[in-house]
């Protein structure tokens, strides 16, 4: 390795590490993901209740009814995100040729923006389509800052362990094979 790549490496190494400290467990609720596939462990984020209210709000009602279980991430973007939630067509084991189209039997929710955070590494956004108010089930987790996200997608949480599991998810639109949510709970 030469010695620009190795200085690019300690630095994201530190960079890596200086996210992980500052992830502060807050009041929550927290979602505990299990991941298996080329990731294995588990996720931990805390969700952001005072954020994004109508948006925990439906993910903690699709986690208790385990809609997210064995849901799969099916794009995921080196250097950018980790996109999963598709609880109608991203189940493992079924054909994953709509993943990513689909939402959950619950509505859509308003937008809830907020000009107060910014999509930093270990950020937990929303996905949703053109229309502001389309965020249903979906979410991404945050590999990179991504600031040009900020006021356009709704900030729901913060990843405060795990971050190395989810740096180790299979990348891919989709991916080949992709990681699995295998079990998604939620915790105080």
């Amino acid at each position: 390795m030469s010695k620009r790549n190795l200085a690019l490496a300690a630095a994201l190494a530190a960079f890596a590490t200086s996210a992980a400290a500052q992830a502060v467990d807050g009041p929550g609720p927290n979602l505990v993901i299990e991941v298996s596939g080329a990731a294995n462990g588990t996720v931990v984020i805390d969700l952001l209740p005072d954020v994004a209210p109508k948006h925990v709000a439906q993910i903690t009602a699709l986690a208790a009814s385990g809609a997210y279980d064995n849901v799969v991430f099916h794009r995921v973007i080196d250097g950018f995100m980790a996109q999963t939630g598709d609880v109608r067509y991203g189940k493992a084991g079924s054909d994953l040729s709509m993943a990513g189209t689909g939402d959950s039997d619950l509505p859509n929710i308003p937008a809830e923006f907020t000009t107060d955070l910014s999509f930093q590494r270990g950020v937990v956004g929303m996905a949703r389509a053109q229309d502001p108010d389309s965020a249903n089930s979906q979410f991404f987790i945050m590999f990179a800052p991504g600031e040009f996200l900020d006021g356009q997608y709704t900030i729901v949480g913060n990843v405060i362990s795990g971050m190395e599991v989810v740096d180790a998810i299979q990348r891919g639109e989709p991916p080949g094979t992709p990681d699995v949510m295998t079990k998604v709970t939620v915790a105080p």
